[in-house]
């Protein structure tokens, strides 16, 4: 993942850049908001921006104002010391995707970027495995030609789940993934979804697996002999 930090305060972009790349993101930093705005006209490896608003030059108002003009659909989170309602509104009535106010918690940043990066990811119509298939358009679930019926949130999980093929999930990765802002959801009741799912998609050909001490993947069962 490629973020532009754009931030006048030197200590804290150095201490956003070292955190970002920790978690293996590609950073680059500006302190200036006229750097910022030429440098989106330019770049098209920017995948989201970390801006804020009170900057030199031109302010984290109007770099989103023009980034937005040119029709750049790249992901904003704003970042502010003013703790007033009419900035955080402004912000995103000129397309800001999200904002922190100033102090933050690192790890709540880092989380953010990454759901922005993966709302803004273009999705597949259509996630298979088997004889499980999702209609992401549709939201449709069939197992063969038979439909079935999922919440919500089994919805969710199954759909993340395909995402990630065979690779393992762990329960914290499937809450942090599948729930918005301020919603909550226990590692138990995790455990629950996973156990309807299995019975909903029996006939599929495909098992939830788990990994004891690691979380969970999908794979394809063997047909019976």
């Amino acid at each position: 993942m490629h973020v532009l930090v754009v931030e006048d305060d030197a200590v804290l972009a150095d201490g956003l850049s070292r955190v970002l790349s920790g978690h293996g993101m590609a950073v680059e930093v500006l302190g200036n908001g006229t750097q910022a705005d030429l440098v989106l006209q330019r770049s098209e490896q920017t995948e989201v921006v970390v801006l804020d608003i009170g900057l030199p030059g031109m302010d984290g108002f109007e770099v989103v104002r023009r980034l937005r003009a040119r029709g750049s659909q790249v992901p904003v989170l704003l970042l502010t010391a003013r703790d007033a309602i009419e900035d955080r509104v402004r912000g995103l009535e000129l397309g800001a995707d999200d904002y922190l106010v100033k102090p933050f918690a690192t790890a709540e940043l880092v989380a953010r970027l990454k759901a922005l990066v993966r709302r803004n990811t273009p999705k597949p119509a259509l996630l298979a495995l088997g004889d499980l298939s999702l209609d992401l358009a549709a939201k449709r679930a069939r197992v063969g030609d038979k439909t079935v019926e999922l919440s919500v949130r089994e919805w969710a999980v199954l759909e993340y789940l395909l995402q990630h093929g065979a690779r393992v999930v762990s329960k914290q990765q499937i809450i942090d993934a599948i729930l918005p802002w301020g919603d909550d959801l226990t590692l138990n009741a995790v455990e629950v979804y996973i156990s309807r799912l299995r019975l909903k998609i029996a006939d599929a050909g495909v098992t939830i697996r788990t990994i004891r001490g690691f979380g969970y993947m999908l794979e394809q069962t063997p047909p019976a002999s």
